[in-house]
């Protein structure tokens, strides 16, 4: 079953309550996970001991965290997988949109193994879409 760890840029509460919304849910804010000792780390840290611990990323960090995630692909490094959000199609502030989705994520590819695994996250509860593995490569 996924287990999502949101990034520091997205609000604590909507790990909160997404954990309301969606009964059986497993979603940790990075400001509680390991006792906050991750906010403020490097994106490569983050990854590597999300991974360890089975949870998927969700993250608006389109800058940074796509091209690590190339990298990684080409060094043979796995992740716990990553859920990344775009701005344009989820403004940040849309905390209860950011909730629906998510729940959408977890009722709908929660039972898949997200070892390497990337997804867009859309709105309105629908299904993400997966980022092809030629897009991946690519990026």
């Amino acid at each position: 079953m996924i287990e999502l760890l949101t990034d520091e840029q997205i609000s604590p509460a909507a790990a909160k309550h997404a954990s309301a919304k969606c009964q059986g849910i497993s979603i940790v804010a990075m400001k509680s996970w390991e006792g906050g000792h991750f906010l403020g780390a490097p994106d490569g840290l983050v990854l590597a001991e999300a991974h360890k611990q089975k949870l998927t990323l969700v993250t608006f960090d389109l800058r940074t965290i796509p091209p690590l995630i190339r990298l990684w692909a080409e060094q043979g490094i796995d992740h716990g997988g990553v859920v990344l959000v775009d701005e344009r199609t989820l403004p940040q502030s849309d905390i209860g949109g950011l909730i629906t989705a998510l729940c959408a994520v977890w009722r709908s590819q929660g039972d898949m193994d997200w070892t390497n695994r990337v997804v867009y996250l859309r709105s309105g509860g629908r299904p993400p879409t997966p980022c092809p593995e030629r897009l991946a490569r690519a990026w």
